[in-house]
């Protein structure tokens, strides 16, 4: 008897993350395994969050804060850290250039 081939599948389109875990929590990984690739992943150095400041923002502010975040597959504050550091290294940089300058 000769063993069946498995054919190929296809990994859907979701429209929601909601949708996404539905599928996953009916179907088996190892059907789709050969859909995946290996991914280099960086992560964050382990940061100590021991303090907080609070921020107010407006509704639609905040509204559209929590629709990218969500957007991206995060929370909200870790969406706004993420911007607070990337300016605050674009503002060190800069400075940095410009002081090379003036030298």
């Amino acid at each position: 008897m000769s063993p069946k081939k498995r054919e190929a599948r296809r990994v859907p389109e979701f429209s929601s993350r909601a949708e996404e875990a539905a599928f996953w929590d009916t179907h088996d990984l190892a059907d789709y395994w050969d859909e995946f690739r290996p991914v280099r992943v960086r992560f964050a150095k382990k940061l100590s969050l021991s303090e907080g400041i609070t921020i107010r923002l407006d509704p639609d502010t905040l509204a559209a804060l929590r629709s990218q975040a969500e957007a991206k597959g995060i929370g909200p504050t870790t969406l706004a850290r993420m911007w607070i550091l990337e300016a605050l290294r674009k503002a060190t940089a800069k400075r940095t250039r410009t002081t090379r300058r003036s030298a």
